[in-house]
């Protein structure tokens, strides 16, 4: 796959250590991006890192089930998504403003003891070889039962979509994007992050909404956001 002017092959073109960026309620995914206000001293310094190498930064919550005790070193979740940085700006009041291109998926395998004020962590790539390969499942998915969803949800939040965009939209776009919009707490977004493909990722956005919906008619609100 493409990530800005990088091309990714083989997970062999990918670094073994990422500098990554805990955020919580931040979903980044294969193919979509992710613009950030970078003003934290350790992530502008992570940042700097990225320009002078690899450009890769990962992007993963902190466990949304596990507290640390320190909020400065929140336990991280055990998946994140790499992202390449393909848009940077600098703000004139000492922020950047960037925007990452997601690449694949990792799993966290331990992190790594540096002198670096931004953590960094060994990364294993390989359940998530697919990710690299556009389109991959695109044809498992319902879509019908998605665009039905998402209708719903539109309809019970009076709320419009530009509905020729959406039909012309590919389906791993999609379905990316209609996850990276919604307005769901962690745990609903790392399930979305670590659902095994595309196809299992659909049908989780899918049972999240419509789980929403029935508590909305029944408390008068959405209990999820």
């Amino acid at each position: 796959m493409q990530a800005g002017n990088a091309i990714y092959e083989t997970l062999a073109d990918l670094p073994p250590v990422l500098p990554v960026f805990p955020l919580p309620g931040a979903l980044l995914l294969p193919r979509t991006q992710l613009p950030l206000n970078i003003f934290e001293q350790r992530y502008i310094d992570m940042v700097d890192a990225a320009l002078s190498g690899s450009r890769l930064i990962g992007m993963v919550q902190p466990s949304p089930d596990k507290d640390s005790g320190d909020p400065d070193t929140p336990i991280l979740a055990g998946v994140g998504c790499v992202g390449r940085l393909t848009s940077f700006q600098e703000t004139g009041d000492g922020r950047y403003l960037i925007t990452l291109q997601g690449v694949t998926r990792f799993a966290l395998d331990r992190e790594v003891n540096s002198y670096a004020r931004f953590r960094q962590v060994e990364c294993d790539y390989a359940p998530f070889a697919d990710d690299l390969r556009c389109g991959q499942g695109e044809e498992d998915v319902d879509r019908n039962g998605l665009l039905k969803t998402l209708r719903d949800y539109l309809d019970a939040n009076d709320l419009e979509a530009d509905w020729q965009s959406v039909s012309e939209a590919e389906t791993e776009v999609l379905v990316n994007a209609l996850c990276m919009m919604c307005p769901y707490g962690p745990q609903e977004k790392q399930a979305l992050l670590e659902a095994r493909d595309l196809k299992t990722r659909a049908e989780t956005l899918i049972a999240i909404t419509e789980m929403d919906l029935a508590r909305s008619q029944n408390d008068g609100g959405s209990t999820l956001q």
